[in-house]
């Protein structure tokens, strides 16, 4: 899934490990969400949203945007 996560935390000038702590999980993790190797929990995006106060899909993209039904 694609995401917003590096940007937001550069426009803080937050580390990974800044952004870690505040979200309490690894900096490991936080490096796998941003590369897309892996999707945050349902609990974990609604954090992150609220951390960033931006709506949850403003931050991720679940790259089915657009697509038409039919």
């Amino acid at each position: 899934m694609k995401n917003r996560l590096k940007v937001l935390r550069a426009e803080r000038d937050w580390s990974q490990a800044v952004l870690a702590e505040q979200l309490d999980v690894s900096r490991q993790a936080v490096n796998a969400i941003e590369t897309g190797k892996y999707d945050p929990s349902l609990p974990l995006a609604f954090k992150i949203s609220r951390l960033f106060n931006q709506p949850i899909e403003e931050i991720f993209d679940d790259e089915f945007t657009g697509a038409t039904n039919g």
